[in-house]
């Protein structure tokens, strides 16, 4: 039963929308992204009071389209797709690596998810155990085992399209979906790749193959990133929908402004709205508010009881900040490659993840379905027209070709999320200082990498034109390890459960407790911790 009136009731002649606080809240979950979003629709199913917080604003599905013809158009930036507001969002760096926060970054009802790419892999046995295995990091306080029955549900809730990976860990069954079609360039990678002895196999994607759920099969817009305007491609709105129609409470454009505590327990969460300041009380509360806002929220919630932020006093809130780095190679082909027929990944090669050692990180390696310009982007982008315009697609178009991949990063010290004191927010909060930083062994194996693309490109002929090397590498957008789990309460924020070690009723769902980051899309794993937290919350409950 919902803690406040019927939404016909609360909306007034103009049109309001209601967020004041919701009454006798058992949960309240701070963020609507992927993690948010499944934590809320689970604890609705076992019957709880639940209300959710979510800085941004609730885009209409129906403006899709319309986000599509943004992101086409070389004018618009990628953040401008999803609304960004430079004052909002603004950030600072002070690493030795400069960090684009923003590039990546929407703020709103669905998170990340509105406008990532959408793979969703598993992480590695050993990826639980790089200490022990590999001889650097350190270990999870959980291990595969203790993930994979999660793992499973998320691939179900979300809608996973995969097939068969030899390099991949155990699994219980296939996924909810049949893998989507090798693309045409991927079988021109297959006959080098067949030569190098090389495997192939499928990328598991988070966009339908066929209907699943109620919601399309892929259609082929191509605009995966960032905006998918049919709904093939999975976000947070889904479950966010889904959670409401269950009676889970969504307050958009709620920006929580610091969590109001005591010695070993949240009491409110202070949420900022345009129509203003207001006060939510719950029984338990879930962090889920990602990779940078939830290490800034807690240092934000800085008191007596914790000065140097809450749930901090192991010092470690926004520590070992995380990030896949790039590694990258493409040119053209003195034939058709069809570049961006398809607008996300089919093939990949795990095939090298598990050499991993104290000198090379895990990697995986991608064959790009959309390299180059499209049409769309070169017609824009010149000056010429009519015959010209034609004669330079048809020389310039359709040749492309390009991998890339992902490599670990270890967690650091000096690699971590802070408060810039001398700037702030459109609420006059501190904005987040990125210190990032990245280790040797990161750019040595993005050199491994790139010899490995160079042998696959130079085996088909490609005519290699750039390069993403050691140099030139940059992140991924996975924010991760800035509230690490471990078991020892000196060394990490939360506890093998994501619930944080200084408080009784605070949980973290998110990116941001991930100890290590290996190499795999973080998203899968998001989704599972997610639901393990959503379980353990309901027996706290």
């Amino acid at each position: 039963m919902s803690g406040r009136p019927p939404a016909e009731d609360i909306a007034n002649s103009a049109g309001a929308t209601d967020r004041t606080p919701v009454d006798d809240a058992d949960v309240c979950i701070v963020g609507a992204g992927p993690a948010g979003a499944l934590v809320a629709d689970r604890l609705a199913d076992a019957g709880h009071e639940v209300v959710v917080l979510e800085a941004g604003p609730r885009f209409d599905f129906d403006d899709r389209l319309a986000r599509q013809e943004k992101a086409i158009r070389p004018t618009y930036s990628r953040p401008d797709v999803w609304d960004s507001d430079p004052e909002r969002d603004a950030h600072s760096n002070s690493g030795e690596w400069f960090y684009p926060l923003n590039h990546a970054r929407a703020r709103g009802v669905g998170g990340s998810t509105l406008h990532w790419q959408g793979m969703v892999m598993r992480l590695h046995e050993a990826d639980f155990n790089s200490a022990s295995e590999r001889g650097v990091g350190t270990d999870w306080p959980i291990d595969y085992s203790d993930l994979r029955p999660y793992y499973l549900a998320a691939e179900r809730a979300i809608g996973v399209a995969g097939g068969d990976n030899p390099f991949a860990p155990p699994r219980e069954e296939p996924r909810p979906m049949p893998a989507f079609e090798p693309s045409y360039s991927d079988s021109l990678f297959a006959e080098a790749c067949d030569e190098l002895e090389i495997a192939m196999h499928p990328v598991p994607n988070a966009r339908n193959s066929e209907v699943y759920d109620g919601r399309s099969g892929c259609v082929g817009y191509g605009t995966c990133q960032p905006v998918c305007p049919s709904g093939a491609k999975y976000d947070g709105t889904v479950h966010i929908e889904s959670a409401e129609e269950k009676g889970v409470t969504v307050i958009d454009r709620a920006a929580v402004q610091r969590l109001e505590h005591d010695a070993d327990r949240i009491t409110a969460a202070t949420y900022a709205t345009p129509e203003g300041e207001h006060r939510q009380e719950a029984d338990t509360f879930v962090i889920a508010a990602g990779g940078v806002e939830t290490p800034r929220l807690l240092l934000l919630s800085e008191s007596e009881q914790y000065p140097e932020g809450l749930a901090n006093s192991s010092g470690r809130v926004g520590q070992f900040f995380m990030d896949h780095l790039f590694a990258g190679m493409g040119g053209t082909l003195d034939e058709p490659t069809r570049q961006n027929h398809v607008g996300f990944l089919t093939s990949e090669t795990h095939q090298f993840y598990d050499d991993a050692d104290d000198e090379f990180a895990p990697f995986k390696l991608e064959f790009f379905n959309y390299a180059g310009p499209s049409p769309v982007e070169m017609a824009l982008t010149g000056d010429d027209w009519g015959d010209d315009l034609l004669k330079r697609l048809q020389d310039g178009y359709g040749t492309h070709i390009a991998m890339g991949g992902l490599v670990e990063q270890l967690p650091r010290e000096d690699s971590y999320i802070g408060l810039d004191e001398s700037t702030t927010d459109n609420h006059g909060n501190p904005v987040p200082d990125v210190h990032w930083n990245v280790g040797d062994r990161a750019l040595r194996t993005i050199e491994r990498a790139n010899e490995i693309q160079r042998s696959v490109l130079e085996e088909l002929g490609v005519e290699i034109e750039w390069t993403a090397g050691p140099d030139s590498t940059g992140p991924a957008y996975h924010h991760m390890g800035t509230t690490r789990m471990s078991d020892d309460p000196a060394d990490g924020v939360v506890d093998a459960d994501c619930r944080t070690h200084d408080l009784d009723n605070c949980w973290i769902a998110s990116s941001s407790v991930f100890p290590t980051s290996g190499a795999m899309n973080p998203t899968l794993t998001i989704a599972a911790l997610a639901l393990r937290v959503a379980d353990t919350v309901d027996e706290a409950l």
